[in-house]
């Protein structure tokens, strides 16, 4: 049985929060003098002489009836790396505990650990780029309080079968991080909704890819109250600012537009799968749940090097494991992807 306590470093447990001047009262008020602002405003159309809501009530409330979860159960982030750091902080005892990451994979996640002196232990997905299920097994000891998956899986595209991470929620007694961030692109479903069967699930989703939001590194984490509760001890209070929330609320009223993006997103991968196909120097187009697809080719430097003389940037992905001769590309417009392919014609 799953016992937050037990995997929960003790100076977390025994951590008090910095206390915000805006986490000191509750109901309204007109007139602030708490949190020595700048009171006469800034020098801009828009104010933001106030600090921003700590929690983020407005955005995770908008957030709440989209995802039809509570507002108690999302963290939210400065993007999903900030969510990734938190968990390595909170959870893993420097050069003592151990992470199971399953490579290839989203490269935060080692670079986390690595800041955090956390060990971590790889164990490569198989060749169809499914979990190693006795790998995993075999990598666990009593120190280990970490796993994460990506799925869709960043660079590979693929989705994770649900029956195997369902078996790592049911049998492991640390946290199961499932990275969402490509969900909105996929035909499985959201591990969201198993949030009150799975008492260690941590589900990471972002408004960074299908939402069109980079720029504003707003990051989510679905989990138990408890586990959030302890994110918003040791995040910084004002870790997400005035000007992401008030955007974030506007693109959060316009699901049609992000719907119909989506739709067009998933034409415009199969149209460049066609049209990649063609190519002699192309081996193979992995299947892809994610608004880009993992291409192996005969000659991936070179690919690359000629692109980027012609101004196009894609991502070479030959050196990660299992990736050899591997090309990331990002479903672009329309115009984008027919010039990728026009441009493709010359690489001889």
């Amino acid at each position: 049985m799953f016992n937050i306590n037990n995997i929960l470093r003790e100076n977390i447990k025994n951590l008090t929060p910095y206390s915000s001047a805006r986490d000191e009262y509750q109901g309204e008020a007109s007139v602030f003098l708490d949190a020595n602002e700048n009171a006469y405003g800034s020098p801009l159309e828009q104010q933001f002489n106030r600090y921003p809501d700590p929690l983020q009530y407005q955005v995770k409330k908008r957030l709440s009836e989209i995802k039809g979860v509570p507002p108690r159960n999302i963290f939210l982030g400065n993007g999903s790396d900030e969510a990734i750091d938190i968990l390595f902080r909170s959870f893993c005892n420097p050069g003592v505990d151990n992470v199971i990451l399953v490579p290839p994979t989203y490269g935060m996640y080692k670079v986390s650990a690595n800041i955090n002196d956390v060990e971590t232990r790889n164990v490569p997905l198989t060749a169809e780029f499914q979990l190693n299920m006795e790998g995993i097994a075999e990598a666990i000891d009593k120190n280990t309080k970490l796993i994460f998956i990506c799925s869709p899986n960043n660079p590979t595209g693929n989705s994770i079968d649900r029956a195997d991470v369902e078996t790592l929620l049911t049998n492991f007694d640390g946290l199961v991080v499932v990275d969402e961030a490509y969900i909105n692109f996929s035909r499985q479903k959201t591990f969201i909704q198993e949030l009150t069967e799975y008492a260690n699930l941590v589900v990471l989703q972002t408004l960074s890819k299908a939402w069109g939001l980079a720029g504003l590194r707003i990051g989510m984490a679905f989990a138990s109250e408890e586990i959030i509760e302890v994110m918003n001890k040791v995040k910084p209070p004002y870790n997400i600012n005035e000007a992401s929330q008030q955007l974030a609320l506007q693109a959060l009223e316009n699901i049609e537009q992000v719907n119909s993006w989506i739709k067009e997103t998933l034409l415009q991968r199969d149209n460049l799968v066609l049209g990649l196909k063609d190519y002699d120097f192309v081996i193979d187009i992995y299947p892809s749940d994610a608004n880009f697809i993992l291409v192996k080719t005969t000659d991936a430097n070179g690919i690359y090097n000629f692109l980027v003389e012609k101004g196009i940037i894609v991502r070479n992905r030959s050196k990660v494991e299992l990736c050899e001769g591997c090309l990331r590309i990002t479903v672009g417009t329309p115009n984008e992807n027919k010039l990728l392919l026009a441009t493709l014609q010359n690489f001889k």
